[in-house]
């Protein structure tokens, strides 16, 4: 890495209008966005519906089939730090070409399995292309501080749209062209995506170290030592580990409890995600205005666990399980879109990307275990055990975060300084702190990058403007 580089093509093209993302940003933001919706389609394309099929495959058991939904977020979680810091060294998107190339490879593995073990080896391979880190750092190459924020908000909406989308299209492709050709699809995908990142996505003229957007190994230890962040790792580890093994009973539950097909299941998915949203959108606009964080993540998380223990308890058949369902997404689309802004707001502001990345990790290791876990239930005590089991991690999950201190009414900003020596950046940051509505200043010497926390409502940006203008 370079910090004596030039700015990157889109920071160069568009230095006269700094309120607006140029050309080569939103180019970048879009298309890596679909290439992040691409990959995770196929990621979670037969989730909604392997369950009701995996019986299709020699050596089925219960146990094997949640290894087989889970089993991509076991080595997603080991390599996507690893893969990041490769691109350090070859490059954002060699990287990423390989671990689209490794994801096909592991969808075509799945697609000419025929026993459990096959399936499961090509799901492993799939969660090993992984590319999330090295995605992340090539958008944060591409942008200006000022806009990466609203890039990655881009991706963070293509990844919900990829995960409404699976759950719509998977049952109803399953039931047209069988699971093999949903992981021939996905093989399909992963290679559009190439294409997409080749083609389409614009390449940086450097590549350098992004505290913003990237995990830095020496500052693990700290993030990793912070209480408050742990309890957010762990929720979100419980909110992954809640899906997949719901994901293994409610395919199974639809079908003999409401004597649904797979073509039909899909309409109630589709259904349950659109009732999930007219539920959540008014709490959540509430919520931001009165800048209530804690108490959305509370009151969600008591949903999440009162959604799971009524679909283990209630009878009814179709209209109480619809019901239930609309409860639980809406739970959970709201604690998706809540903890990566509650993670954001307790990390220390030059250790947010190691704070998320560590938070990335907790959530796919949550995949796995749920798989493991929701199988096994499944296979001994039955579809309403696993929801019994969902509820009570979610229960253990709401004592924690009963517990949380309330986060600071604050966000991140970057603010390009220049070039400063090492004193002069400690100079600096006391300047910057001086400054109205700063709560948190850190610089970067080696990068010439102030990671700051600011009171939006109170800040000076004015004053904070002159520091960039000037150099400091």
């Amino acid at each position: 890495m370079n910090p004596s580089a030039p700015p990157t093509e889109a920071a160069t093209s568009s230095a006269t209008s700094p309120e607006r993302m140029s050309g080569g940003e939103r180019r970048a933001a879009v298309s890596m966005s679909a290439i992040f919706t691409l990959r995770l389609l196929g990621l979670f394309l037969i989730m909604p519906v392997f369950s009701i099929y995996a019986h299709e495959y020699a050596g089925h058991t219960a146990m094997l089939t949640g290894v087989a939904i889970g089993i991509y977020g076991l080595t997603q979680a080991a390599f996507q730090i690893p893969f990041g810091m490769l691109s350090d060294r070859i490059g954002r998107k060699r990287v990423i070409t390989i671990g689209l190339l490794i994801f096909a490879g592991g969808s075509v593995v799945a697609a000419l399995a025929d026993t459990m073990t096959g399936v499961i080896v090509g799901r492993a391979l799939q969660g090993l292309g992984a590319i999330a880190a090295a995605g992340y750092a090539l958008i944060a190459d591409l942008t200006r501080e000022e806009h990466r924020t609203k890039s990655m908000a881009m991706i963070g909406i293509s990844i919900g749209f990829a995960f409404w989308l699976a759950m719509a299209l998977g049952p109803y492709l399953a039931d047209g062209i069988g699971v093999s050709g949903i992981f021939w699809l996905t093989s399909v995908l992963a290679l559009v995506g190439i294409a997409v990142l080749h083609l389409l996505v614009p390449d940086p003229r450097q590549s350098r170290l992004h505290r913003d957007a990237m995990t830095v190994p020496s500052s693990l230890r700290q993030v990793v030592a912070d209480r408050q962040l742990l309890v957010l790792d762990f929720g979100i580890m419980v909110l992954h580990l809640v899906m997949t093994a719901s994901f293994i009973a409610i395919p199974i539950a639809l079908r003999d409890a409401a004597g649904l097909d797979p073509a039909r299941i899909s309409s109630v998915y589709l259904t349950v995600l659109l009732g999930s949203v007219a539920l959540m959108m008014p709490v959540l606009m509430i919520a931001s205005r009165r800048d209530a964080l804690k108490p959305l993540l509370v009151g969600a998380i008591a949903v999440l666990a009162l959604s799971q223990a009524a679909l283990a308890t209630l009878g009814g058949g179709l209209w109480v399980a619809g019901m239930c369902l609309i409860a639980y997404f809406a739970a959970f689309n709201l604690l998706e879109a809540t903890l990566p802004s509650l993670v954001s707001r307790i990390a220390p502001s030059d250790k947010k990307g190691t704070a998320l990345g560590a938070y990335s990790t907790a959530q796919y290791f949550g995949a796995f275990v749920g798989g493991v876990c929701g199988g096994w239930v499944l296979g001994r005590f039955g579809v309403t055990a696993v929801f019994g089991f969902c509820a009570a991690l979610a229960g253990l999950w709401l004592v924690l975060a009963l517990g949380l201190r309330p986060p600071p009414a604050v966000t991140l900003r970057l603010l390009r300084v220049g070039t400063v020596s090492e004193a002069q950046a400690g100079e600096l940051a006391a300047r910057l702190l001086a400054v109205a509505g700063v709560v948190e200043a850190v610089v970067v010497a080696s990068e010439g990058v102030a990671y700051l926390k600011v009171d939006r409502h109170r800040l000076d940006a004015g004053a904070l403007r002159a520091f960039s203008e000037s150099g400091a």
